[in-house]
C-alpha cells in the first residue's frame, strides 16, 4: 500500500470515528485529504476505500444523512476487547504508542477533526479517543529524524557527544530510531566517520536538515538497531568528579546525591558530585535553578546553562 493511500485511508477512519452523526460522501470528500477534485474519479475511489476498510476488518456502519447514505464507525464496535499482556509486550506496544503520537498519525486524526468542527459538525471525544496513545517523547529531534528514517532520506545536524564541550557536524544515513533506558536512540551510518554510530537524541542541537532524495538510505539486511543502540552507546562511562555550589540551606536534593558537603562562606556550601551522565545530570540540577552554580566539569556547568536557556525560551 502506497503512503498517500495509507494517509488517505487513516483520515478516513479518524472521520468516520470521530463523529455521532453518519457523514455524507460530499462531507468525507471535504474533510478527508487526497481525493480527486472529479466527481466520477472520487466515486471510484471512494468505494474502493470502503472495501478496503471492510477487508481490513473496520466495521463501517451505514445510515440516513440528510436523505443521503452515510457512513460512520461506531466507536464501541471498533475497540479492541480487554487485553492481557505480558510485560514485555506491555513494553513494545507503548514503544509504538510514543512513535504513534509523534509522527503523522497525531497530525491526521486533529487535521480531520478541525475539519469537521469547521463544517458544523460535532465530533465525539469518545470515538476520537479510540485514536489517541498517551505516550509520547519531548525530544525536538525525533519528528525529524523520524520521517527521515521513514523516508530513507540523509540527515544532517549538531551533536554533542558526551565528554565533549563543544558541537560537531554529523551527516547521517538513518537505518532506525530506538528506546530504552528512559531515552531514545538514532542508529546509522556516520558519513563522517565512515562507520556505523549511534547517536542520542538530547545531544542533537538544533534543527535536523534532511537532504538529498527518498530512498536514497539502504539498511543493511543483517542490521540489528537495538543491538547496535545498546552496545555501542550506551557502555557504562567514566566516572568523574564534579563540583557544585549550593545555597545555603537549600538544594536539599542535591545534598543527599552528594558524596560530600562543606561549607564556603555564610551563603554557599560546596558538594562533590559524582558525574555519570552529564545531561541528566544538568537536567536535575537545573531545577534548582538560581540555587546551585556548578564549579566543574566545564561540559556539566555549560549543560545546566544550555538547560536553564531552554526554560526561559
Amino acid at each position: 500500500m502506497s503512503r498517500r493511500k495509507t494517509d488517505r485511508l487513516l483520515h478516513l477512519v479518524v472521520c468516520l470515528l470521530a463523529t455521532r452523526r453518519f457523514l455524507t460522501a460530499a462531507q468525507i470528500r471535504r474533510a478527508v485529504p487526497g481525493y480527486p477534485e472529479s466527481d466520477e474519479a472520487f466515486k471510484r475511489m471512494f468505494e474502493r476505500d470502503k472495501e478496503e476498510l471492510r477487508e481490513l476488518g473496520i466495521p463501517l456502519e451505514v445510515g440516513a444523512e440528510e436523505d443521503e447514505t452515510g457512513y460512520r464507525i461506531p466507536p464501541q464496535a471498533y475497540e479492541l476487547p480487554e487485553l492481557r499482556l505480558t510485560p514485555d509486550e506491555a513494553a513494545v506496544l507503548g514503544l509504538a504508542a510514543r512513535v504513534w503520537k509523534q509522527t503523522n498519525l497525531a497530525e491526521a486524526a486533529s487535521g480531520a477533526l478541525f475539519k469537521l468542527r469547521a463544517a458544523g459538525i460535532e465530533t465525539d471525544p469518545e470515538g476520537s479517543s479510540v485514536l489517541e496513545p498517551r505516550v509520547g517523547t519531548d525530544e525536538p529531534a525525533f519528528p525529524a529524524l523520524y520521517e527521515a528514517v521513514r523516508d530513507g532520506r540523509v540527515v544532517s545536524f549538531d551533536y554533542r557527544a558526551m565528554g565533549r564541550s563543544e558541537p560537531q557536524r554529523r551527516v547521517v544515513e538513518p537505518w532506525g530510531l530506538t528506546s530504552g533506558r528512559g531515552r531514545w536512540y538514532l542508529v546509522g551510518h556516520d558519513r563522517v566517520r565512515q562507520a556505523p554510530r549511534v547517536f542520542r537524541l538530547s545531544r542533537v542541537l538544533g534543527e535536523v536538515a534532511a537532504q538529498g532524495p527518498e530512498g536514497a538510505v539502504r539498511v543493511p539486511e543483517d542490521v540489528d538497531i537495538r543491538k547496535i543502540a545498546f552496545e555501542r552507546e550506551e557502555r557504562p562511562a567514566e566516572r568523574r568528579t564534579g563540583r557544585v555550589r549550593l545555597r545555603r540551606g537549600r538544594a536539599l536534593g542535591v545534598r543527599r546525591w552528594a558524596v560530600s558537603v562543606a561549607p564556603v562562606d555564610q551563603e554557599w556550601d560546596e558538594a562533590e558530585l559524582h558525574v555519570w551522565d552529564v545531561e541528566f545530570l544538568a537536567a536535575s540540577l537545573a531545577r534548582f535553578a538560581d540555587d546551585v552554580l556548578v564549579v566543574e566539569p566545564p561540559d556539566l556547568r555549560e549543560a545546566v546553562i544550555r538547560h536553564l536557556k531552554g526554560v526561559l525560551s
